[in-house]
């Protein structure tokens, strides 16, 4: 072997920066949510999660206890605590928004009624009054505080014990496990018929599954619901159930699912097929003993694209099943969860990726068939 063959070509590499890279754009942002999942409101709205393992200054304001908190002692009334929740360092403190940070740790403040205000670095402080304080409420105290990187898993109990969480959690399943598998079975029959039987109309066929790729969800969708309740109404068949939204999914799904596995299919060697067929074998046998364990690949592939457009998908959920409380699928249930939280990027984080653990599980699970059934499925055809 010579050297030049040896040596990988700069294409080679350039494959491999680029997979590398397409990784790593891919995995950042889960990553991320990860990290984010896991800190307290305060770090994330001060620090993004690639500083999760520093340190970070933050600006609050805390609020000492009123008269009630004071107590007697030398001949002084004296109102104590600690103002950090946790651990961390106090870098400055003020009692007014002029000037939050006017003074250092162990300085001695001058408040507007007289009484000394006095903060330590741990947070503990101090305010001394030579006569009885009489205010109900409480003197504000700002402070810039250094805390250390600190991680709860807080967020996914607020969000795992939600009311109602499992059940959607339940109805996803419900909705999505139907929804993957019946169009495959659906598309590997009609994929079977599209690439080995002769029958008249088989190239009209093909090319209205590809048009059908290229047809918008939001333009069918209405027509669709329309249609299903008219022949619902026929057959008595009460108007948003499980079997319409596996239906709906089953629609949508079909046009890439029969494309996709047409052209895996057809690009299987003839010789198997012929030979099979010179044995005796029908299309039926041909089709479960040969091309259907030969087609896994492809199979693969489109599960994993079927299971998270339906995983993910919140419209056609709500639309052909409803949005009640035993309906409501998890994505659903974490709009919800979510209404009256919009700052609460915690709780936002931690519901995100219990959103996407199963997916990653499916897609995990079944990559090493994706790539392989994409690209046969996409560059050979009959």
């Amino acid at each position: 072997m010579s050297a030049a063959s040896a040596t990988k070509s700069p294409l080679t590499w350039a494959v491999h920066v680029s997979a590398l890279l397409l990784v790593a754009i891919w995995l950042l942002p889960t990553f991320g949510l990860l990290v984010s999942s896991v800190r307290t409101k305060d770090q994330i709205a001060v620090s993004g999660w690639w500083t999760a393992m520093t340190s970070s200054t933050q600006n609050k304001i805390k609020r000492a206890p009123g008269a009630d908190g004071q107590v007697e002692r030398d001949g002084k009334y004296v109102i104590s605590g600690n103002v950090l929740e946790g651990s961390g360092t106090i870098q400055a403190f003020g009692f007014s928004s002029r000037a939050p940070k006017k003074y250092q740790p162990g300085d001695v403040a001058t408040l507007r009624d007289g009484s000394l205000l006095t903060v330590e670095a741990n947070g503990d402080f101090e305010i001394v009054a030579d006569e009885k304080i009489t205010k109900s409420r409480g003197q504000r105290i700002f402070i810039t505080a250094t805390t250390p990187p600190s991680f709860t898993t807080d967020n996914f109990k607020t969000v795992v014990n939600a009311e109602g969480l499992g059940k959607s959690f339940i109805n996803s399943l419900t909705v999505t496990i139907p929804a993957t598998i019946i169009p495959i079975l659906i598309a590997a029959f009609a994929a079977y018929a599209l690439a080995w039987m002769e029958f008249p109309g088989r190239a009209l066929l093909i090319a209205v599954v590809v048009g059908l790729l290229v047809v918008p969800l939001q333009m069918s969708l209405i027509p669709l619901l329309t249609a299903y309740q008219k022949i619902g109404a026929f057959f008595g068949v009460p108007g948003k159930t499980y079997l319409g939204i596996w239906l709906a999914h089953t629609g949508f799904g079909l046009p890439l699912a029969v494309y996709l596995l047409r052209n895996y299919i057809a690009g299987l060697p003839r010789e198997i097929i012929e030979s099979a067929r010179v044995d005796g074998a029908t299309d039926f046998e041909i089709f479960l003993k040969i091309v259907l364990p030969l087609s896994f690949p492809a199979l693969a592939s489109f599960a994993i694209f079927q299971f998270l457009w339906v995983w993910n998908d919140l419209l056609v959920a709500m639309v052909f099943l409803g949005a009640g409380d035993d309906e409501l699928v998890l994505t659903g249930r974490l709009v919800n969860l979510l209404g009256s939280r919009g700052g609460d990027w915690d709780i936002l984080s931690a519901s995100a990726f219990i959103t996407i653990v199963v997916p990653i599980i499916v897609f995990f699970s079944l990559q090493r068939y994706l790539v392989r059934g994409l690209l046969a499925g996409s560059v050979k055809g009959g």
